[in-house]
């Protein structure tokens, strides 16, 4: 009996709890079951170097519902995001769709329009490895940042409740 109860309180205790993240510079917050390490890159593009700042965790457990989950943004020139352009913003999330389908070799199986608090937003899908692993994505245009966020899963976890815990705790400061 000693030794249930001291693997259900080992099993118990190393689970990591979720937690709140906030990023002042990104102006931000997400609860995230881990900790986030951060990346920054620069990315040349047609309007200039675009510096994306990044905040992921990757787990080495395959026994968790995500693998992967992942917050991104980077500020776009001002000249070049018009708070009313919505054709403008369409474009920059179908660009993203696009590179993101390719850089994994996946396909796309869903995309649909969604909004946070009054601005634009994409979410979508995208399946990969054979169908093995699947890409969920949420992306808003706010002003002239762009965000992104996203979880990734074998295709059999991919309908779980931590992935909505993290999307849906996304809030803007």
């Amino acid at each position: 009996m000693n030794s249930i109860l001291l693997l259900i309180s080992s099993v118990f205790f190393t689970q990591i709890a979720w937690q709140s993240y906030t990023n002042l510079d990104g102006r931000f917050q997400i609860m995230v079951p881990g900790t986030f390490t951060e990346k920054v890159d620069s990315v040349k593009t047609d309007v200039g170097p675009l510096v994306y700042h990044t905040f992921f965790l990757q787990t080495d457990d395959k026994t968790d519902d995500n693998l992967f989950y992942m917050v991104s943004y980077c500020d776009y020139p001002p000249s070049v995001i018009f708070t009313d352009s919505i054709g403008l913003a369409e474009e920059i999330f179908q660009t993203t769709i696009e590179s993101a389908v390719e850089s994994v070799k996946g396909t796309v199986a869903y995309s649909s329009d969604i909004q946070l608090d009054k601005y634009p937003g994409k979410q979508w899908r995208i399946d990969y490895l054979e169908g093995k692993a699947v890409i969920k994505n949420r992306a808003y245009l706010v002003g002239n940042r762009f965000y992104s966020l996203q979880t990734i899963a074998y295709k059999e976890k991919s309908l779980n409740n931590d992935g909505t815990k993290f999307f849906d705790s996304f809030k803007l400061l």
